[in-house]
């Protein structure tokens, strides 16, 4: 075999070698309702401080919260659709940064926490109805000086790995020519974490979950959020496998119910404006107008 020959043959394997690994990258078809009659458990994907979506109170075994509510109902939708009287519900922890690929793998069936529905997550995932509208905005603490976002200049920010926080902030710095400091924790309490510590100046996420963090942490009264400030609205959504039409019809129509029935909003004042467990703290935190619409009119078009 000449050297030239020897070369193309090379090549074409090589070649032949990285289509392969392509394909096997790819998630695979999933038949979601199928595999849950089959095996009676369905997955969902959870998070550990996620308040007061989906979190684990202090001494539990699994989560609860707004979000966690509404996928249990969801399965009590599969259930009646599957003509079966019980499936097991199992958990899986999940974070910012594993939440797609583990949802694309089949690891978890659904994702019942803070996910934005982002039009650029919508090429990879599938999204239910919105459940909520989240205002992204600024908390620091009361002695920073800190009132206005030009404030954050020179400033270290924290944000959560993986989260549309950090894309929003990223581009306001460049927008506005100004130098901030970034600083990523693994998860929202992570995150505050480094703000309480003095590590960070300030905290960008989503407002109803700053809220969460705050009162329910050791010394509530030491932090304020900017409300003035809203770097961007976000709707959140139940996120599923695409490509799995029976699947994501019964998640989306058990949904719509929810809020057609008017179960969305005492599941919402349950959880919202409520004491939650483990303190009984109450976050205080009404229905937005921005919620009050996706309820009223359900929507899955993303940001």
């Amino acid at each position: 075999m000449t050297s030239r020959r020897l070369a193309f043959t090379t090549l074409a394997a090589l070649l032949g070698a990285c289509l392969l690994g392509t394909a096997a990258a790819q998630p695979q078809e999933i038949d979601t309702l199928a595999r849950i009659k089959q095996t009676g458990v369905i997955t969902i994907g959870s998070r550990d401080s996620s308040i007061p979506f989906s979190y684990t109170p202090k001494g539990g075994s699994e989560p609860v919260g707004f979000s966690n509510d509404i996928c249990l109902k969801v399965v009590d939708a599969i259930k009646a659709k599957l003509g079966v009287p019980a499936i097991r519900v199992q958990y899986t922890l999940l974070n910012s940064l594993n939440r797609i690929p583990l949802m694309q793998n089949g690891t978890v069936d659904l994702d019942c926490a803070t996910t934005t529905n982002s039009v650029v997550r919508q090429q990879q995932v599938a999204f239910a109805p919105s459940h909520f509208v989240a205002g992204i905005t600024v908390a620091v603490k009361k002695d920073s000086g800190i009132n206005a976002l030009a404030d954050l200049a020179g400033k270290t920010v924290a944000t959560v790995s993986g989260s549309t926080s950090v894309q929003l902030l990223r581009t306001f710095k460049r927008a506005e020519a100004m130098e901030v400091r970034e600083i990523s924790g693994k998860d929202t309490a992570d995150a505050f974490l480094l703000l309480a510590n003095g590590r960070a100046d300030a905290y960008v996420l989503d407002d109803v979950q700053l809220a969460g963090l705050i009162a329910t942490s050791p010394n509530p009264g030491d932090y304020r959020m900017l409300r003035d400030v809203v770097l961007r609205q976000e709707p959140y959504g139940i996120m599923m496998r695409k490509n799995d039409p029976q699947f994501e019809a019964v998640v989306d129509e058990a949904v719509t119910q929810l809020m057609k029935s008017g179960e969305m909003e005492r599941l919402y004042a349950r959880w919202f404006t409520q004491p939650i467990p483990p303190a009984n703290v109450n976050l205080n935190f009404p229905m937005t107008d921005a919620v009050r619409e996706a309820f009223r009119n359900p929507s899955k078009k993303g940001v």
